[in-house]
């Protein structure tokens, strides 16, 4: 059975030629999106700022209460309709969004590496990506075989495809599929479907297309519990990420080890961040924590 490891672990991005962490303190984080500076809130970011000025294009605001909202404030232009990023071979629009987010999330990037590690010398392994948003995880996969994206926002999909068609990916073997990701997970479960591996993003909470609700707390067990059918002795990985919760990772890893307990391999949790730029440099560096994650892998 896979066993779970008790001592947590980090993954932590460092910056790429289109993005990079510059600072953060006081609750802020000042950001490098290719050609633009953007300050967003981060409630993590409880030390004090390195640098004395953040000089930037654009600041989201957040609202006054705790259910989110808010608006950006722009010192300079910024186009609306976004403007082009990369990530390896993959491309895709960076925008500012009414949520803060700028179209895809950068501390994904060393479970994009992962993933692909698991998948090594393979070109024919079929994926599952749940909650996909706009696909830059997808594109990142689809090298390695077909790959099935699920997001219950119609307007999240149509830019992953977009993003495909701006990677020149357009033609890799990927389903675009609408849906609630709990009801079309179930449905695979029930046509015997298989995969060999299956990442999954869930927000705390959310509505499906047919007004499904979904509540992290409440939905993700049975979701998990789905997941652990589509996969088998000869799958390579399942990767959970959460954000904005009061949830260990090691609740998470519990939820893996029980609902996985038929698998061989092993069962990992720990932090997401991201590194300071600089911070390679030397050990004062900083690592500020972005989400918690559970992931299985199948030892080889």
């Amino acid at each position: 059975m896979a066993a779970l490891t008790l001592q947590p672990q980090l993954m932590v991005g460092s910056p790429w030629g289109d993005f990079a962490l510059i600072d953060s303190g006081h609750g802020r984080k000042l950001e490098r999106y290719g050609p633009h500076r953007f300050i967003r809130p981060e409630p993590q970011a409880m030390w004090a700022p390195a640098l004395a000025d953040w000089q930037a294009d654009g600041e989201f605001v957040p609202g006054s209460d705790e259910d989110g909202g808010g608006r950006w404030q722009f010192d300079r232009p910024v186009s609306r309709e976004g403007w082009p990023l990369a990530w390896n071979e993959v491309r895709f629009t960076a925008s500012c969004t009414p949520f803060r987010h700028l179209g895809f999330f950068p501390d994904m990037a060393p479970v994009w590496d992962w993933m692909g590690s698991q998948l090594d010398g393979r070109d024919d392994a079929a994926t599952l990506n749940l909650f996909g948003y706009t696909g830059v995880g997808t594109l990142a996969l689809s090298r390695f075989g077909p790959v099935t994206h699920v997001d219950a926002s119609k307007k999240s999909v149509a830019q992953a495809r977009a993003n495909a068609a701006l990677s020149g990916m357009d033609a890799r073997p990927v389903r675009w599929i609408v849906d609630d990701a709990a009801k079309f997970t179930a449905r695979e479960v029930r046509r015997g479907r298989r995969y060999d591996g299956i990442i999954l993003d869930p927000p705390k909470f959310g509505r499906g297309p047919e007004g499904e609700v979904w509540r992290l707390e409440e939905s993700l067990p049975g979701l998990i519990a789905d997941c652990a059918k589509l996969l088998d002795e000869n799958s390579r990985f399942l990767f959970l990420t959460v954000y904005a919760v009061r949830m260990s990772s090691l609740a998470i890893g519990g939820l893996l080890a029980e609902a996985l307990a038929h698998l061989p391999g092993t069962i990992e949790h720990g932090d997401l961040g991201i590194a300071e730029e600089g911070a390679e440099e030397g050990p004062g560096g900083r690592v500020l924590p972005t989400a918690i994650f559970a992931r299985w892998r199948n030892t080889p």
